[in-house]
């Protein structure tokens, strides 16, 4: 029997018109497609009927995978492709298996020689690193910092001593309820000099993206509390 393919299917990076950041390509695997892998129920049928407002919710499959997920029960989520049937696989923003738990789910379809198809999307890793006018060449993601404060701030250090001694870019992540306070966290800790980039609602009417050193940020913060974000560091 032939395989079902994996789309990875990008979505939006907040409330936008999907129309001004996708391409048709994910229009039409929307329209085709009637079974995915999503973080959210409900947030995915909301993207789904944005894109395609005429298809009908009551065909929809959706298998959740995301934190709360039985992990006995991931295996079975490949099952209709394994039967033939093409699949999507969505993230709550932007792109799958970025980030996302929804890897996953690509390394059970590369187990099984099910063809993985990536869609073209935003990404707010690559978006961000685009804007910030740091190393693009060599660069890490580096998810979460930690929240013991002790522990974080070594991991400040550290990140800021990684992108000195490797000219390499460092972004991380914060909770968004917790952005203003890692933003404190990086103005005590951080050299003075040290360039940090904050990118903030990418792709949104909110958008707000600027790289200037810790003690120009010091004179000027902006409030991103509960805003998503991409933090930036690179020392010279």
């Amino acid at each position: 029997m032939t395989k079902g393919n994996l789309y990875l299917i990008p979505v939006t990076l907040g409330d936008s018109n999907p129309a001004d950041v996708l391409p048709q390509t994910v229009y039409r695997s929307i329209e085709l497609l009637s079974v995915f892998v999503v973080e959210n129920s409900k947030d995915a049928r909301k993207f789904i009927k944005a894109v395609n407002p005429e298809k009908k919710q009551s065909e929809l499959v959706l298998f959740e995978l995301n934190k709360h997920t039985d992990t006995k029960e991931i295996s079975s989520f490949i099952q209709p492709m394994l039967e033939g049937k093409d699949m999507g696989l969505m993230s709550d923003a932007g792109c799958p298996g970025v980030a996302d738990p929804g890897a996953v789910v690509v390394k059970m379809a590369h187990e099984k020689g099910i063809k993985v198809i990536p869609l073209v999307g935003p990404s707010s890793i690559l978006m961000s690193m685009m804007a910030s006018g740091m190393n693009g060449q060599s660069f890490t993601f580096n998810g979460y910092l930690p929240i013991d404060k002790s522990e974080k701030k070594n991991a400040l250090k550290n990140l800021e001593k990684w992108s000195f001694e490797r000219n390499q870019s460092q972004l991380f992540i914060e909770t968004p309820y917790r952005n203003n306070q890692i933003v404190e966290d990086m103005l005590q800790i951080l050299n003075p000099q040290t360039r940090l980039c904050i990118a903030c609602d990418i792709s949104l009417p909110t958008e707000f993206i600027q790289t200037k050193p810790i003690a120009l940020w010091k004179k000027s913060k902006p409030d991103l509390h509960k805003r998503p974000c991409i933090f930036i560091i690179h020392k010279d």
